[in-house]
């Protein structure tokens, strides 16, 4: 069988064959799950690592299902059990010595992350690179302290991460960007649209623009200009109209310019710029409430329709996915005419 002949993740009716970059997570939850199966669909041989194996008994049930899913729904070329295959469960981290990419993938606490760095680089060789699904910490801290800083980059993804076209690839100040570079020529093997983020900051890039919107969505709730299924909706349907299309500037190009700068004027001054977590988020989480994986949030949920939303969200992911894919990351544009980087 040849390169292009293999099985793999099918990117715009392209085939992609398995690479030769053996590969590791560590950390089996939720998210550590879907990447390992996102990786696995790629054709990375791939070890999982996890603090003890029996209590993860069932997680190669659980990327096997991920991967008969993702052909059911024609994501995946190739039979599901080819991939599961090259799938490895440990506990034992000297597996890492013969991966050249190692990704954590363990919960979103500065310590925890810091010390599983410093085990997986006191095995792993030299040049192996390393990457960190972190959400917003800053890559430059995950990386003081290491011997080989300049191989360790941020690798946040969005859940499901083996149906998103999302993922941010951040420099921290030491990263060298030949690995960079190397993870974002393999991203698009994953069947991703790569943002590289160049310089590090907190949040970088979808973060931050996400939670300035959540922030604004509480204060409209909170003082009373609406609900949150009035938020939604409006939400839903403006931005959510156009913006699997269109990032922010790409749609201020198709809709007019000026007219954004004169609303801006105005807006600006008024809009919240709390630095608290709000009083409703933290009324809500005091409650106990974890949204649909508990049928408890900012709706109200019966286990049933909790369960209903958690099968519309995968469906959803699956055909959004379909839809980007009908429309190019560009048409030929020759690149940006302005450049803030400098500003």
């Amino acid at each position: 069988m040849t390169r292009d002949e293999a099985p793999g993740i099918k990117q715009s009716g392209v085939r992609l064959g398995p690479e030769v970059v053996p590969a590791a997570v560590i950390g089996l939850g939720l998210m550590g799950r879907s990447i390992i199966a996102c990786l696995l669909s790629a054709g990375h041989r791939v070890a999982a690592v996890t603090r003890d194996v029996a209590k993860r008994s069932g997680t190669k049930d659980h990327i096997r299902a991920l991967l008969v899913e993702m052909k059911s729904e024609g994501v995946l070329d190739g039979d599901p059990e080819e991939f599961i295959a090259r799938l490895e469960l440990t506990d034992d981290y000297e597996t890492l010595r013969e991966r050249t990419l190692v990704i954590e993938s363990i919960v979103e606490n500065f310590d925890v992350k810091k010390d599983a760095l410093r085990r997986i680089e006191a095995v792993v060789a030299p040049d192996a690179v390393i990457g960190s699904n972190t959400s917003a910490i800053p890559v430059t801290l995950l990386q003081m302290g290491l011997n080989h800083p300049e191989r360790l980059l941020g690798i946040h993804w969005a859940e499901p991460a083996h149906i998103t076209r999302f993922l941010e690839i951040i420099c921290g100040e030491r990263t060298d960007p030949a690995c960079a570079e190397r993870v974002v020529e393999l991203a698009r093997h994953w069947g991703k649209e790569p943002t590289l983020v160049r310089r590090d900051i907190r949040g970088f890039i979808a973060n931050r623009l996400m939670y300035a919107m959540m922030r604004e969505a509480f204060f409209l709730v909170e003082n009373g200009y609406a609900t949150p299924a009035d938020v939604d909706r409006s939400v839903r349907n403006d931005m959510g109209w156009w913006i699997t299309l269109a990032g922010p500037f790409r749609w201020m190009d198709l809709t007019g310019i000026p007219a954004y700068a004169a609303v801006m004027k105005d807006l600006f001054p008024e809009l919240d710029a709390s630095t608290e977590v709000p009083a409703l988020m933290r009324k809500v989480v005091e409650s106990g409430a974890r949204g649909v994986q508990n049928a408890s949030g900012f709706y109200e949920y019966t286990e049933e329709s909790a369960k209903r939303w958690e099968e519309l969200f995968l469906k959803f992911s699956y055909e959004i996915r379909a839809l980007a894919l009908r429309y190019p990351e560009d048409v030929g544009d020759r690149g940006p005419t302005v450049d803030g980087a400098d500003a």
